[in-house]
């Protein structure tokens, strides 16, 4: 099959920009904008609350972490969302501190006496581990090759199924409560199943506006309720300051040790994965083409991030999987989104005051919203597996191995107390586990041996565009195969001229539903086989 430009198509009188380019009213940019953030908050700050309490931080050290942390994730989802230079994916995505680090973390601070002088250890790893993954984008980009359907489509699904056990700790109550008798109260239960099934009636019923802002009603929903019952203390706002920035070193100059920068360049090789199946994931629910050089940008905007994360006394960032479950819920895929929400985010980490008000939301309403929203990330992973030919024995136990490897750690904890430190700071997550396993897994069944391997490539598609994707975006609308109305897919939004195939092209909805001729790795990637 004949290969196309990888670059995005031109834009032609009367027709619509990407969803993804679109710039929404500020209205809207505001509310979307302010959703992601709520969705975004809980795993945003929750990596530097566990790790100032493992470290032994004070109160106030723990309120200047969480600050600064908010600070920077509003710079890093600006520049991932908006883009400078080579660097950002200009996609919707939102940055957050990763949790893959946050063993590794731990343990190389407690290595180093814990409290602030473990953390200066912490951010030299940080500083350093930020630099290589900007240095080393542009290569690992090149091996998205070896990053076929059954690698991202494991990786997403087992972030999905990790995530949404926390999803199911905060519907508990939060980890705080753990070992108390409120942890797993029936009371809890009811705030996160009410707003779980206030957001899945307001996506019924809703119009679309309605539906996209599924997610804020009912987190606003939840909280009201639970103020009203008494549940919800509000009391830290008053006492908060109004003004505080983040300085950088602000702890002091960073330390830089051997053995804590490998380890953490390891953790930042794990989440260039992550990050590259967020890429394309992100891609997959946008309709926006993903090429190496989007890959390389994203990992460049996760190095500068991480940078910026260790000389403001932050940690090492990574685009967020959480929301990108909210985009694929929302249908909201415009990248000014992010922009909003980074800007936001950068007031509550200049406003402390601000920032409380959305940490007074109760634990069970962000679980009852996180289930919904971590079980969609995990959604995207299946519907890639979709693309794979699961009945070939050799994807499947690539799939197999790598979901048991990824409950491990939840599973068998004292197994991982028994391993030398260094390891298990870097082994010691279902997701890296989850990750490594079916990298290693790929190559030893599909790579070493010689096979072909399917890349992950979109150029294909728009050999297989109709031949009336030459006509503007307001003349051309899929017919439903339900026959209900309903808007084109994003794709289709601003559809790109495409050449005819040169055997006849292909028109997705007069074969939707064909079996496919069968291939060991699966039809092309978000293509028919042919």
């Amino acid at each position: 099959m004949a290969r196309v430009s990888r670059q995005d198509p031109p834009q032609f009188p009367g027709q619509r920009a990407h969803p993804v380019d679109e710039v929404l009213p500020v209205g809207k940019l505001t509310l979307y904008g302010f959703q992601h953030v709520l969705a975004f908050y809980a795993g945003a700050v929750i990596v530097p609350i566990v790790l100032g309490n493992a470290l032994g931080l004070s109160r106030a050290e723990l309120v200047y972490l969480i600050n600064a942390d908010l600070l920077t994730c509003g710079i890093a989802s600006i520049i991932q969302a908006l883009g400078v230079w080579k660097i950002g994916a200009r996609l919707p995505l939102v940055q957050g501190v990763t949790f893959t680090a946050v063993s590794p973390m731990i343990a190389i601070g407690l290595g180093a006496g814990g409290g602030t002088a473990g953390l200066l250890v912490v951010y030299g790893a940080v500083i350093t581990a930020g630099i290589a993954t900007f240095l080393f984008a542009p290569f690992f980009s090149k091996l998205v090759k070896y990053f076929p359907p059954i690698v991202i489509g494991t990786i997403l699904t087992v972030i999905g199924l990790t995530l949404i056990p926390q999803g199911l700790q905060d519907a508990a109550g939060g980890a705080q409560l753990k070992g108390h008798p409120e942890y797993g109260d029936t009371k809890n239960l009811l705030y996160a199943l009410g707003t779980l099934l206030f957001i899945l009636l307001v996506v019924r019923l809703g119009k679309s506006y309605l539906s996209s802002l599924a997610v804020l009603l009912g987190l606003v929903v939840g909280t009201g309720v639970a103020w009203l019952l008494g549940d919800a203390d509000f009391s830290a706002v008053g006492s908060a300051d109004w003004f505080g920035v983040s300085t950088p070193f602000h702890y002091g100059m960073p330390k830089f040790e051997v053995f804590p920068i490998i380890a953490m360049v390891v953790v930042m090789l794990i989440t260039m994965v992550e990050t590259t199946g967020d890429v394309y994931a992100i891609g997959e629910i946008t309709g926006k083409k993903v090429d190496n050089a989007t890959v390389a940008n994203a990992l460049r905007a996760d190095g500068v991030a991480t940078v910026l994360g260790g000389v403001f006394n932050s940690f090492p960032y990574v685009a967020f999987a959480e929301n990108i479950g909210l985009v694929r819920m929302s249908k909201v895929m415009s990248r000014f989104v992010v922009v909003a929400a980074g800007g936001f985010m950068i007031v509550m980490g200049l406003l402390p005051k601000a920032g409380s008000v959305v940490a007074a939301i109760p634990h069970p309403v962000l679980g009852g919203a996180a289930i919904a929203m971590f079980g969609m990330v995990a959604a995207v992973g299946i519907q890639i597996l979709g693309k794979v030919d699961l009945r070939e024995e050799r994807n499947a136990l690539i799939l197999a191995v790598s979901l048991a490897a990824a409950l491990l750690p939840g599973a068998v904890a004292p197994f991982f107390e028994r391993m030398p430190e260094d390891v298990r700071a870097v082994l010691n997550s279902g997701i890296t586990l989850g990750s490594l396993s079916a990298v290693l897994l790929n190559l030893f069944f599909n790579v070493f041996t010689g096979r072909k391997s399917m890349e992950i490539d979109w150029d294909e598609i728009e050999d297989d565009e109709p031949a009336d994707a030459h006509q503007p975006a307001a003349a051309h609308e899929p017919a439903d195969p339900y026959g209900r109305p309903g808007p084109p897919h994003p794709r289709d939004a601003y559809s790109p001229p495409a050449p005819q195939h040169p055997q006849g092209g292909y028109n997705p909805q007069t074969t939707q539903g064909m079996p496919a001729p069968h291939d060991p790795q699966g039809p092309p990637w978000g293509t028919s086989a042919h």
